[in-house]
């Protein structure tokens, strides 16, 4: 896959009706400072269109990004920060469950993990939502280059042996600085898009 053509074509609030797209969309969750942000850049080669922040908990919107008038990045709010107060996060909880319940496009989700830490409580939460809702979430395994590549078989099953995951489930590691795992994404996604797509 080659990315050429990017745009930031819908935002929606809390208020707002979710888009009706035509076109395959591929939804990318994750708790608050896991470097989603960071990854969609990275997919995207762009250094800063989707906004990361010091301050966790910032996305508060789902973004879509229009991909070469091919498919959509669906950025979810990041979910779990720990001072927003309980209505905020009930309303983020809110945005995403609708998003995975109305929307008749979603090829696939991407579940970011940081590797170097077991899933949280809400990571877990969030695994049983994306499968309730029937879809098979895959796990992106974020801050690759902040543990040593002797500790990633353990890391990444870590992560397995705590979601319970599925043995067929895709596990990728990824660094947003080398780009690691970038490539087996952009294989995944123009699977998912190609019968569409034509």
């Amino acid at each position: 896959m080659v990315i050429r053509n990017v745009n930031l074509e819908t935002v929606c609030g809390i208020t707002s009706t979710l888009p009706e797209n035509t076109l395959p969309e591929i939804a990318f969750a994750g708790k608050s400072n896991v470097g989603k942000s960071s990854l969609i850049n990275g997919l995207m080669n762009r250094k800063s269109l989707a906004r990361t922040s010091s301050q966790p908990g910032k996305t508060q919107t789902i973004n879509y990004y229009n991909i070469n008038g091919r498919m959509y990045f669906v950025d979810l709010p990041g979910y779990g920060y720990a001072t927003a107060n309980e209505r905020v996060k009930a309303q983020w909880g809110k945005l995403i469950e609708d998003y995975l319940h109305q929307s008749k496009r979603i090829r696939a989700v991407f579940l970011l993990i940081d590797i170097r830490h077991a899933p949280s409580e809400n990571d877990r939460i969030m695994y049983e939502w994306i499968l309730d809702r029937g879809y098979k979430p895959i796990i992106i395994a974020t801050k690759l280059d902040k543990i040593k590549r002797s500790q990633i078989g353990r890391q990444l099953k870590l992560i397995c042996d705590t979601l319970a995951v599925e043995d067929d489930t895709i596990i990728i590691p990824y660094s947003a600085l080398s780009k690691q795992g970038r490539e087996e994404i952009y294989e995944l996604l123009d699977k998912l898009t190609e019968e569409e797509n034509g």
